[in-house]
């Protein structure tokens, strides 16, 4: 196995976010908070290999999910076990749903909103173009599903895409036919509708809350099966395109910022040695309170910190390895890195 250097690779102090970067290796059985210098400064323990997503909650709570072994068989991100953890460690609230899978996040309305999946029924699986022939996995296909549960953990909201015309998305035509179409992130738009990334459709959809309507999609084969599509104050969306199906140069990912209203891509990073920066799965985008960009080069381990125009000012790498079963290898893959500031409601009075 190639080795790598790891810890803090490079940091321009004066020039980036300072704060506490929260760092959740998959299948590792910990949380942990650095700071710029790559210190461990807060450990959480979980109860579990953890799932996929971890972020903090205001107070400094954090929640995740860990693996579970039942449910739907696909266990890329898979979780099952979605739980809020104090600062101290204690499990204050959880909720299990076996078949929920990568992102999950907290409404202001203190209820959780999560990706699940289920099964399709085989007339609707039917109508789906598109995809790798003869993939199904063991003659099924699954559709994903987003939920809210309240703090009792009592459904009180959901869109299946099931409802969606099937005929009307195509899976890209190098994804198998297993999933109608592995939802991969989920943000709440800026006028409270949800935002949903789907990796084997190389699209992200507006759904609206109240009527279920998909009220906007954009398509695009050059993300190459995109990750973390998030919506930024002004109304744009931000999200890291993975680039899996670009031939005609080095396989390399962006992080992208674009307008809704005219598809337009208004900013991204591309590494200038383009093959230096490429995961080929998950990924993450995060736009920082002084305009700059933490990225997450998902499969590598590797968080780094850009300025608008393009300057790597802070690069790490995570330490951690630890068998991961869906890699099949020891690993320090994370699912995304968030950047927490001192004094931000998740970290005020804590350290």
């Amino acid at each position: 196995m190639k080795s790598y250097q790891t810890g803090v690779l490079s940091h321009r102090t004066e020039a980036t976010c300072a704060g506490l970067t929260l760092i959740a290796p998959m299948r590792h059985e910990a949380a942990h908070l650095i700071d710029m210098e790559g210190r461990v400064v807060h450990t959480w323990r979980l109860p579990g290999a953890m799932g996929s997503k971890a972020c903090l909650l205001p107070g400094g709570h954090l929640l995740c999910s860990v693996a579970t072994p039942e449910g739907i068989p696909i266990p890329g991100a898979k979780g099952g076990r979605m739980l809020e953890l104090d600062w101290d460690g204690k499990v204050v609230w959880e909720c299990t749903d076996h078949d929920q899978h990568h992102d999950l996040l907290r409404l202001a309305n203190g209820n959780t909103l999560y990706l699940a999946r289920e099964e399709m029924r085989a007339e609707d699986a039917a109508r789906i173009p598109g995809g790798l022939a003869g993939t199904s996995l063991h003659g099924k296909m699954y559709g994903d599903v987003v939920r809210e549960v309240d703090r009792a953990g009592a459904r009180v909201w959901e869109w299946a895409f099931k409802d969606a015309d099937p005929g009307a998305l195509a899976l890209a035509p190098d994804c198998h036919r297993g999933e109608w179409a592995h939802a991969n992130s989920l943000a709440i738009t800026n006028d409270g509708n949800v935002l949903v990334s789907f990796r084997h459709l190389d699209a992200i959809l507006i759904v609206d809350r109240k009527s279920k309507a998909i009220v906007w999609s954009r398509r695009d084969a050059t993300w190459g099966h995109q990750h973390n599509a998030e919506m930024l104050p002004n109304g744009n969306i931000t999200l890291f395109a993975n680039g899996m199906n670009n031939l005609h140069q080095p396989l390399h990912s962006r992080a992208i910022e674009l307008d809704p209203a005219t598809g337009a891509t208004v900013w991204q990073f591309v590494d200038p040695q383009r093959w230096t920066f490429f995961s080929p799965v998950m990924g993450g985008v995060q736009r920082l309170a002084n305009g700059n960009t933490l990225i997450t080069e998902s499969l590598n381990g590797r968080v780094f910190e850009v300025t608008s125009t393009g300057e790597i000012v802070w690069d790490y790498i995570v330490p951690m390895q630890h068998p991961n079963p869906v890699l099949h290898a020891p690993s320090n893959a994370l699912f995304r890195a968030y950047r927490y500031e001192a004094g931000g409601p998740e970290l005020s009075g804590r350290l």
